[in-house]
């Protein structure tokens, strides 16, 4: 068959933080796509361009760039297309379909951590689609770096995923990142590759090793849609690769949707990707990654194909859901009020707000078009959906997007989704792996034998670390991150992956405090705040608008309590004894929008506005909770 030796198209996979993104920032500068603007000055990151992503340091968004490749030989140029996956499973959806895209991956793992459960996630789905793989072993000048045992944990998750031989004779390179330096010799732990000063050695393992595109020349046209981007000017814009076939401006395609229709259309914009802007081009050909516009319905899997004689490519094919949540409107007492509660100071602040069911419901409509992973129910209440996703991460981002484009929600504790086998009750089960310090091995024990999670495999480096693999019910792990870095004291790691379903777990309680509620509306007062820090751990600042039902804080025992968190100091004209005697209050405990998800119990929901995230109960009305809790022990 011919091949096409001008392009090469690869996906780079790893864990969370193991480097992708600083590797692919270096292989942009040094292949020159930046010489026209040497003048300007570069970002770190470039490929992270989401502010969640910069926040958080993660990648969420599969993104695609084009390196184009001059050969130390003086051959032609190459087009190198990279495809930048996130490490995380909750964006599981992200790697199916960067893997789609592409004719090999580079598996990226960190010298010193070595593989981690997202690892074998990515891994695993790289080795199901037969795609050859090259390792490379980033950031070799971490002083704890221990390259040789990395390299054999490698090779031992290979064997442990069914690897056959041909994916097992893998090369390897050996690379820190952030100076720009790879080398194929390996260097001594905790050095640079000192026998190379560029990416050099990277780029011509990948050409040597990444299969060029084939193609067959009497084929139609097939083209398969593998991303969803907008612009302003040319409304929704399709990312696909061109499978067989050439693709024109202009043309007229035959476009199959994912139920079988075919309907005709034309190619108004035809654009290819170059560093990190898409330029308009004329013609893309077998291999190609391109941009097109003029379809503004066009979804996710579907075909653009030849008019005359269309076949359709199969569909992109995800794993099930392990996690919903219910999201809706805003039904507080303080809907549409701003940060401060006041809605006359903050009118100007509250114009752009979205509080109604439609916009909601509209908002979570868009999100569905890109986001292939994730799931939206009708519920038995017109204002509030059920969220399916791949995990607490992914909806908790969701939220947060949602959240700074004006919207107002309630969102329910987060659950697992069931499935019924064989007539028994079956939930997702999470492989979960943690690496703390010796004196914390303990507690991380209990923590994880409160939440039925079985230890594995247990391995101790010999320098004071010892990492555990636990398999423990995917709910187990809501609210566990909170109490699992307080137990370490912040030193612990922890990563966990889905790995399948099992019988149901039984009851679990993770969560042995009650909460602190707020018994009526009113503001904060440091007087009140003063009696009540004793009675547990507060989540408000003084002058605080709070309403009935809203939780103010944790409680030191296991029920809720009722509290008046507004009492002020009564004054008089007399002077009293202990008046020059002065009293702190105890800084609240700030609680994050996950943080919040995490400490829900099943009658508490969070309510989430652009300015705040409050805690509060189900049912505000603390005589109608009093009645249902009556009802329920009878």
């Amino acid at each position: 068959m011919p091949t096409r030796h001008d392009i090469r198209n690869v996906a780079i996979v790893a864990h969370v933080d193991h480097g992708k993104t600083t590797i692919v920032d270096a292989m942009l500068k040094q292949a020159g796509s930046f010489a026209a603007h040497a003048s300007e000055s570069l970002d770190d990151r470039m490929m992270d361009s989401n502010d969640l992503e910069r926040e958080k340091g993660i990648t969420i968004l599969a993104k695609n760039t084009a390196v184009k490749y001059h050969p130390k030989d003086g051959g032609d140029v190459i087009t190198i297309n990279i495809i930048d996956t996130p490490g995380h499973a909750d964006f599981g959806g992200e790697v199916e379909r960067g893997l789609s895209m592409v004719d090999a991956v580079v598996l990226l793992v960190d010298a010193s951590e070595g593989p981690l459960p997202q690892t074998r996630f990515v891994l695993r789905k790289a080795l199901q689609q037969r795609l050859p793989v090259i390792l490379c072993i980033n950031k070799t000048d971490r002083p704890d770096s221990r390259i040789d045992e990395v390299v054999n944990e490698t090779y031992d998750l290979f064997l442990d995923l069914d690897a056959d031989e041909d994916q097992i004779e893998f090369p390897i390179v050996y690379a820190c990142g952030r100076d720009g330096i790879a080398s194929l010799t390996k260097p001594e732990d905790g050095t640079v590759p000192a026998d190379s000063d560029s990416l050099e050695p990277f780029f011509s393992t990948i050409l040597q090793h990444v299969p060029a595109p084939e193609y067959d020349e009497a084929a139609p046209l097939q083209a398969h849609v593998t991303n969803l981007d907008a612009d302003n000017f040319l409304g929704r814009i399709a990312l696909l690769r061109v499978e067989q076939g050439e693709l024109r401006k202009g043309q007229t395609v035959a476009w199959i949707k994912r139920d079988g229709t075919i309907s005709n259309v034309r190619i108004s914009e035809l654009m290819m990707t170059e560093a990190l802007t898409r330029k308009p081009a004329e013609v893309a050909g077998p291999g190609d990654i391109c941009a097109v516009a003029g379809i503004p319905e066009i979804m996710i899997g579907e075909t653009l194909a030849d008019p005359e004689n269309p076949i359709a490519l199969p569909l992109i094919t995800v794993d099930e859901p392990a996690i919903s949540m219910t999201i809706g409107t805003n039904t507080s007492p303080m809907v549409g009020r701003g940060g401060t509660g006041k809605g006359a100071d903050a009118k100007s602040a509250v114009k752009d707000r979205k509080v109604t069911a439609r916009q909601v419901k509209d908002r979570l409509d868009r999100e569905l078009i890109g986001n292939v992973s994730l799931r939206v129910l009708d519920t038995e209440r017109p204002d509030a959906w059920e969220v399916q996703g791949r995990g607490e991460l992914a909806l908790a981002i969701l939220v947060e997007q949602m959240r700074r484009e004006g919207f107002e929600l309630t969102i329910g504790k987060p659950q697992v989704v069931t499935q019924l086998i064989d007539g028994k009750v079956h939930e997702p089960v999470e492989r979960m792996t943690v690496d703390v310090p010796e004196e914390h091995m303990g507690a991380v024990t209990q923590l994880m034998g409160v939440r039925k999670g079985r230890m594995d495999n247990m391995s101790n480096h010999g320098s004071g670390w010892v990492r555990m693999e636990f398999v423990v019910p995917s709910r187990g792990l809501i609210g566990f991150r909170t109490e699992f870095l307080t137990s370490t004291r912040g030193t612990g790691i922890a990563h966990s992956i889905h790995e399948g379903l099992e019988p149901w777990f039984g009851q679990l309680v993770t969560r042995n405090n009650g909460s602190l509620v707020a018994d009526r509306a009113g503001t904060v007062t440091p007087f009140a705040m003063i009696n009540l820090q004793e009675r547990g751990v507060l989540f408000t600042d003084p002058g605080t608008e709070v309403y009935e039902g809203m939780i103010i804080g944790e409680n030191s025992r296991a029920d809720d309590m009722d509290v008046n968190i507004t009492k002020e100091k009564k004054l008089t004209n007399m002077r009293a004894a202990s008046a020059d005697t002065t009293e702190n209050v105890v800084p609240p405990r700030k609680l994050s929008l996950e943080q919040s998800l995490e400490f829900c119990r099943d009658d508490e929901c969070v309510e989430v506005t652009p300015e705040a995230v409050r805690i509060r109960k189900v049912v505000l009305d603390a005589k109608e909770r009093g009645r249902t809790a009556s009802r329920a022990k009878r």
